[in-house]
């Protein structure tokens, strides 16, 4: 069986190991949305990972609510990700821009326009925001036209991701955002063929499907979802069924992969009893699965080895472990990166963590 260090295929892209850095929010673009000269170095620094999946990329600026995040709707910030994309390459690995639209969590103060969602549904908590956080509002419900212009806009993202060198693009539909909010029957309560069964809550997230296939290819096409428990404010009821037909639908389409990025009791960054769906998930999905949230590398290894997974992405530990991957294979302990320091937008906790051989001649 595979280890975690053995090459793997995702569709179009190769992959030198099964160790995938996840995507993680960092916040170190400009106010429009442009991402800042050094976060080349982050991920190359990080690019001993088999495959790098970028932090969430805002499709659009109607779609884009979190402070200081990146966006790929410009040719400013086309241009702003090609050093990017260029370093990783140049550092051996490959990397994937994960695009991002969320919906009812954006907040008007960030983004300037009203947000948007499937149902007229308010989010709970509250949003991050450049004067600190706000309610969520009350969006509004997007008309047909609206969402096929949506669509469009994720086409177009698409387009600009391979424009920027990236080797393809990973859809988000986890997490509460968009396309998670059409999915789950809490936040979807539409009457019209995007709710109701679901199968119908499906149909937003194919037709994005479609046009970015249509433009780039399914083979550099991979979708994230996280499929169990609440994740800000967006549950299913019965999850089982509706992935199951996720599953189902996305079989023999030749996808790049799909991440399930999945809760568990006690979890430190989402915990819920709700069963986990990836058995069934691996069972009727055919492509490259790939595993994510709170697994450790000793349960990471098992899951390849086992057949659970085709490999296993690591978010949080790549902050603090630019070397992951060699930390993982030699047994070296892994640092911890400084919480205060995730969202700052400067080149602290992001670029000055040592690799471990870094931090031992400093010793």
């Amino acid at each position: 069986m595979p280890t975690l260090f053995d090459p793997v295929q995702f569709g179009a892209i190769s992959a030198d190991n099964r160790i995938l850095m996840a995507p993680l929010t960092r916040a170190r673009a400009n106010r429009d949305g442009v991402p800042q000269a050094f976060v080349k170095d982050y991920y190359a620094q990080r690019s001993g990972a088999g495959l790098i999946i970028s932090e969430a990329t805002g499709i659009s600026r109607q779609g884009l609510g979190w402070p200081n995040a990146p966006g790929i709707w410009s040719e400013a910030q086309v241009e702003a990700w090609k050093p990017v994309t260029a370093a990783v390459h140049a550092a051996g690995s490959k990397i994937v821009s994960q695009l991002w639209h969320m919906g009812r969590l954006v907040h008007r103060s960030v983004s300037g326009m009203e947000s948007v969602s499937s149902s007229a549904i308010q989010a709970p908590h509250y949003a991050h925001t450049y004067e600190g956080k706000k309610d969520y509002v009350v969006p509004h419900v997007l008309t047909k036209d609206e969402i096929a212009g949506i669509v469009s806009d994720y086409a177009a993202a698409a387009r600009n991701a391979i424009r920027a060198g990236f080797d393809g693009i990973q859809l988000h539909a986890a997490n509460g955002y968009l396309i998670d909010q059409f999915l789950r029957d809490n936040s979807n309560t539409r009457d019209d063929e995007y709710g109701g069964g679901p199968e119908n809550r499906t149909r937003f997230l194919n037709e994005v499907l479609d046009a970015v296939i249509a433009e780039i290819g399914a083979d550099r096409t991979a979708i994230r979802f996280s499929p169990n428990g609440d994740t800000q404010g967006t549950e299913d009821s019965d999850p089982a069924t509706l992935f199951d037909i996720v599953a189902r639908q996305l079989a023999g389409r030749g996808l790049a992969f799909v991440e399930l990025r999945e809760q568990r009791p006690g979890g430190t960054f989402g915990n819920s009893d709700v069963p986990q769906v990836s058995p069934s998930f691996r069972r009727l999905y055919d492509g490259p699965l790939v595993l994510n949230n709170d697994i450790t590398p000793e349960m990471g290894a098992e899951f390849v080895e086992s057949g659970k997974a085709d490999a296993i992405a690591f978010g949080r530990p790549f902050i603090a472990n630019p070397d992951l991957p060699l930390r993982i294979k030699d047994g070296h302990p892994l640092a911890t990166e400084d919480y205060k320091l995730w969202y700052t937008n400067g080149t602290e906790g992001y670029t000055d963590y040592p690799t471990w051989e870094q931090a031992q001649a400093a010793a």
